[in-house]
């Protein structure tokens, strides 16, 4: 388990943040207007929760930057990555323990023209939430675990990289490496030495 700490905190992570890109486009709360204007409004993942996008964009960035970092590296974004979960989390459990205005009055103003809290509170008539909010704090619950799943095993994981060899090879010939030819007989000329008088191999 702990050889395959790595791939295993990698996969949670990016799946994580996946779900949370697909999450930000999908609808988190239907709002019912007034009889006035008699009408529902479909509010998404991104309306309602504004830093989920972001913060599911950083989620996939930390996944794939697990996969390179060095030890230090994995401490750091093991902190990060429960800092993400749990503020996630938070904003996440607001919408399914009660949304509140503020999670509709950006799709309530776009499609009214209505603008502030107390002019959007009078027009909602009420909101029902989809599973989706639901599915994200679970989703967020999970990564939480993984932060500390990274903190805990970061040590053990193999380096990344290759190991090349430092030695280096030379590609000029030694003495000796290739048989006597034409070419060495015409060098020896223009030293001045007679190639006749070398030993024969």
């Amino acid at each position: 388990m702990i050889r395959r700490a790595r791939t295993l905190a990698v996969v949670v992570v990016l799946a994580v943040g996946a779900l949370g890109i697909i999450s930000s486009t999908q609808t988190w709360l239907t709002v019912f207007l007034d009889d006035d204007v008699r009408g529902t409004l479909d509010v998404s993942g991104a309306d309602a929760l504004p830093l989920l996008a972001p913060l599911s964009l950083a989620t996939l960035a930390l996944g794939a930057a697990l996969t390179i970092v060095g030890i230090v590296l994995r401490y750091v974004f093991g902190a990060l990555t429960l800092a993400i979960a749990a503020l996630s989390a938070w904003g996440t459990l607001s919408v399914v323990t009660g949304p509140t205005t503020t999670h509709v009055a950006s799709t309530v103003t776009e499609a009214t023209g209505i603008t502030g809290v107390a002019a959007v509170e009078q027009l909602v008539a009420g909101t029902a939430r989809t599973p989706w909010p639901t599915v994200m704090l679970v989703a967020w619950s999970v990564l939480l675990v993984a932060g500390v799943y990274i903190l805990v095993t970061a040590h053990a994981w193999r380096r990344t990289g290759r190991r090349y060899a430092t030695a280096e090879i030379s590609t000029t010939p030694t003495a000796g490496s290739r048989p006597h030819d034409a070419i060495d007989d015409w060098d020896e000329l223009s030293r001045g030495e007679d190639p006749t008088t070398r030993p024969l191999d």
